[in-house]
């Protein structure tokens, strides 16, 4: 919570003038309202019951300068909150567009796509109404203050049962704010959970179409909208007693100050402009009741939005350039990863079992998670970038096909013959069935699981990288084309070293060395 305190009040201290007009506007704002009902009061009293019109002219002059004041007042903090909202939304969205693009490629391995785009959604917009409720809070929290000290000097008792009444029923409101943040983080996860679903299903929709699995993945997102529903259901029923207990518990307020200020009125203690003050008082109350339990759910939600937004700009890209760069020796490498002791030997083709744990290995070896892995005796931390991208090259399933002519798409301009790499991926059936022209669409989406498959294992093949690191790479295809694909791919690589991660026998029946894994 820390954390995520302090990013909101870094984001709020870039622009300390709105922060201040917002509240100034918002304390003029609140105390002509407050103030109304005591200037009413005292020209009951001083201008109908003494009959004096002068007096009487001079107050409804002063109410009317109260108005004008509020409505100066209003612009301006209309002005400043919403230009506040639209610098905290803003601002958080450039920090999230920013560092996403910063991550590059880490990010889809890292953070889920659903996540990202309820970060985008719903919490900038949480963290921007946060923003916009400081002002009327400050001066909700100001005009009471006023409002005390008066009825204070006007009627003691009067003013105690005010300040003590008041302070009460909003204590009794807080109670409701926990849960309500705890239900509206349970939504939030939920609802994170749900657009990574769908993004999921959208991206292999034609995949599940082709295996008859359309129902049971809509089976399966209607259970997880049910359960965001539910969420909402929770928090909205907690959002209810908030609202019932915001008009409940200051209105028991006003009806006692009323029922008491009658009694003194009739007993002579306060005049009936007191009392007009008094009520009016009590029942302008409710409004910096309301306003602070507003701002109480605003930060809570702001916070946990906040969580959200902190914990993704959290997320490391891959490690920059090292200060003193170290080469790799030239040829094939070896790799080693001291914390497993785990041995890769150059030039041959190793399988790896590795469960579970098959993409964060194949992310260590390929140095992308600033591992202390060795590739020829040299720390992959210590290399260059660029130079380490070149010489190993990590290939998964979540690599992508751009639109365009498919041979340039894949024809990586590294010498390679791409006839080859399309026969060691069994591919040439797949340009076959592509349109005259041998353009793919965006995505490649016009083609199977496994022939978008067969393509990327052509590419990375055509990248004639000293270590290659391929996750998964047959695992949409039949036994019979996994089977063609790895003898001929042993065969294509020979001498240079390549690491395929796969439970597949079929692959490890053609390796050179066998390896598990399974921490």
């Amino acid at each position: 919570m820390a954390t995520s305190t302090r990013f909101l009040w870094n984001l709020l201290r870039q622009r300390p003038g709105l922060l201040v007009a917002s509240t100034l506007s918002g304390a003029l704002w609140m105390l002509p309202t407050a103030l109304m009902s005591l200037v009413v009061g005292r020209a009951v009293d001083a201008g109908i019951g003494h009959r004096d019109t002068g007096e009487l002219l001079r107050w409804v002059l002063a109410v009317l300068g109260l108005g004008v004041l509020q409505m100066v007042a209003a612009g301006v903090l209309n002005w400043s909150a919403h230009t506040l909202w639209l610098h905290g939304s803003t601002t958080a969205q450039r920090m999230v567009l920013g560092h996403v693009v910063h991550l590059g490629a880490t990010l889809p391995r890292k953070v889920r796509a659903g996540e990202v785009v309820a970060v985008g959604a719903s919490d900038i917009h949480r963290i921007g109404s946060l923003f916009e409720v400081i002002g009327r809070a400050t001066g909700s929290l100001l005009s009471f203050v006023v409002a005390a000290v008066v009825v204070l000097w006007i009627s003691p008792l009067l003013g105690v049962v005010v300040l003590v009444g008041v302070p009460l029923a909003t204590v009794g409101i807080g109670p409701l704010v926990e849960p309500l943040r705890r239900r509206a983080e349970t939504r939030r996860e939920r609802l994170g959970k749900l657009s990574a679903q769908a993004a999921d299903i959208v991206s292999g929709l034609r995949i599940l179409r082709g295996i008859g699995g359309e129902a049971r993945f809509r089976d399966r997102f209607t259970e997880t909208t049910q359960q965001v529903r539910a969420a909402g259901v929770a928090s909205g029923w907690i959002e209810a007693w908030l609202g019932a207990a915001e008009v409940l518990l200051p209105g028991l307020v006003t009806v006692a100050v009323t029922w008491l200020g009658a009694r003194l009125a009739l007993n002579g203690t306060i005049s009936v402009g007191e009392l007009v003050a008094f009520y009016g008082v009590s029942a302008f109350l409710v409004i910096p009741v309301r306003t602070a339990t507003e701002a109480a759910y605003a930060f809570s939600s702001a916070l946990v939005a906040a969580k959200r937004v902190t914990t993704l700009l959290q997320v490391r890209p891959e490690p920059g350039p090292p200060p003193d760069p170290k080469p790799l020796p030239p040829g094939p490498l070896e790799l080693h990863d001291e914390s497993r002791d785990l041995r890769i030997p150059a030039g041959q083709l190793t399988v790896i079992d590795a469960g579970e744990h098959a993409e964060a290995l194949a992310e260590r070896l390929a140095g992308h998670d600033g591992s202390d892995v060795r590739a020829g005796g040299v720390a992959l931390g210590e290399v260059e970038p660029d130079e380490r991208r070149r010489r190993i090259v990590l290939a998964h399933n979540q690599d992508l096909l751009f639109s365009g002519p498919v041979r340039g798409e894949l024809d990586l301009g590294s010498g390679v013959d791409l006839e080859a790499a399309l026969h060691a991926a069994d591919a040439h059936d797949v340009l076959a069935a592509l349109p005259a022209d041998a353009v793919l669409n965006e995505r490649a989406r016009s083609l199977s699981g496994g022939q978008r498959q067969r393509l990327m294992l052509a590419r990375a093949l055509c990248s004639d990288a000293d270590v290659l690191v391929l996750d998964e790479p047959t695992s949409a295809v039949d036994a019979h084309t996994e089977a063609r694909i790895a003898e001929r791919v042993r065969e294509f690589r020979r001498g240079r070293t390549t690491v395929v991660i796969s439970q597949s026998p079929l692959w490890t029946a053609v390796a050179d060395r066998v390896l598990e894994v399974r921490t």
